[in-house]
């Protein structure tokens, strides 16, 4: 029989860093063994991915040519998605028919191209929501102009309310979009997802840890995106507290916008124990993030619900105990609360980390239980297979519908 035709709209895939990189190449390969899937995406610079066309483990790939500009300014980053958008709307406008399109929020307003191509086509349109724009930047600081606020929220407002369904990771995303305009009963929380047989626990005397000197450090690690979200400049202030402990290593592990001022910070406090590493490979995940004793999710004050920090499930996927500062109402601090994989302070409170840090440093938290009740969840509920499972429902839903 025919497979339905899924034609899938986001900026970056695959071979990205970016979290919704991997996690869209780990969905549409999924949904390629029930549905013809193609996706538009964008260039990429690092790691370099020209625009072309490309069939890859399933997937029929366009790359639309886009500038590929260092996100660290905003106006660069603009430039990037307008480039892309315009791309990204002519091709989606060419494709073959489509039963049902797929946006996620890479850029934030590629739902309103989703949407007139979705009409175009007249069929449903499905909205990923990864994060809530432009609230998360306004919180930052990193948006302030009045008038370019109201045009965005008016832009993403449009397909908000007029989505077929939108998909929130997290019970108080739903209740961020519901605010936004949003039917309730069109919102689906589908939270993302590791594929446990894939990043596994691993002895934390494993080749990479060894490579890197840290199998005899006590490892405080923050692996993923260095950027504004994650106020990792609360981690690095926290070592100032921490200069006693002769083996902590703070290991913060990734790239992005934050990543030169963060240096900045280290140099200028003589945070010693603060040592940087690239992004890595995601076949070597399992061993660099099991080389951590503590993982260390922040979420800066006023984001609980804007955005849900991805990389939690490899932590928990490699059964390391979580450290988070976020608001309690957080998807992240509820979850880790609930399941006890973990311990939550306030945000941007470099002395509490600091202290949660010497009483794990001292053994007064049961490290290696929290880790095991972290592994026993994800398999459970965040495995990739269960995602997977629940975009089939709902897409099968909606072309069947």
């Amino acid at each position: 029989m025919k497979k339905p035709r899924v034609l899938v709209i986001n900026q970056y895939y695959r071979p990205g860093f970016e979290a919704t990189a991997q996690l869209l190449g780990d969905l549409c390969e999924a949904l390629s063994e029930s549905f013809d899937v193609s996706v538009v995406t964008g260039a990429l610079a690092i790691p370099p991915a020209p625009s072309g066309r490309f069939d890859a483990n399933g997937v029929h790939l366009v790359r639309v040519p886009s500038t590929t500009f260092d996100r660290a300014g905003l106006g660069r980053r603009a430039l990037n998605y307008l480039t892309f958008l315009a791309g990204a709307f002519l091709e989606a406008l060419r494709a073959k028919r489509p039963d049902v399109v797929v946006c996620m929020t890479d850029p934030p307003v590629v739902g309103d191209v989703g949407l007139v191509v979705a009409r175009r086509f007249r069929v449903p349109l499905v909205v990923i929501s990864q994060d809530v724009f432009p609230e998360i930047a306004v919180q930052l600081g990193r948006l302030e102009n009045p008038m370019v606020v109201s045009l965005l929220r008016s832009l993403i407002r449009i397909y908000v309310r007029r989505a077929d369904r939108i998909v929130a990771i997290g019970e108080t995303m739903r209740e961020r979009l519901v605010e936004k305009g949003a039917r309730r009963e069109r919102i689906t929380v589908i939270p993302n997802w590791v594929d446990t047989t894939k990043v596994a626990p691993a002895s934390k005397a494993n080749p990479w840890a060894q490579e890197h000197g840290l199998q005899e450090r006590f490892v405080v690690m923050h692996s993923g995106n260095i950027g504004h979200a994650q106020n990792l400049d609360a981690l690095v202030r926290s070592t100032t507290f921490l200069r006693d402990l002769d083996d902590l290593t703070v290991a913060i592990v990734g790239g992005g916008a934050r990543h030169a001022a963060l240096s900045e910070l280290v140099e200028r406090l003589e945070a010693d124990a603060v040592k940087f590493l690239p992004y890595q490979p995601r076949e070597l995940l399992s061993h660099s993030l099991s080389s951590a004793d503590l993982h260390v999710v922040g979420l800066a004050r006023g984001l609980a619900g804007y955005v849900v920090p991805s990389r939690l499930y490899g932590i928990l996927a490699v059964g390391r105990p979580v450290l988070v500062a976020a608001e309690k109402e957080s998807e992240t601090a509820q979850l880790v609360s609930r399941i006890g994989c973990g311990v939550v302070v306030p945000p941007g409170r470099p002395e509490l980390l600091a202290e949660a840090i010497r009483r794990a440093h001292s053994g007064e938290y049961a490290l290696e239980e929290m880790g095991r009740h972290g592994r026993e969840y994800v398999v459970a509920e965040a495995d990739r297979l269960v995602a997977v499972g629940r975009y089939e429902r709902l897409l099968t839903e909606l072309v069947g519908g």
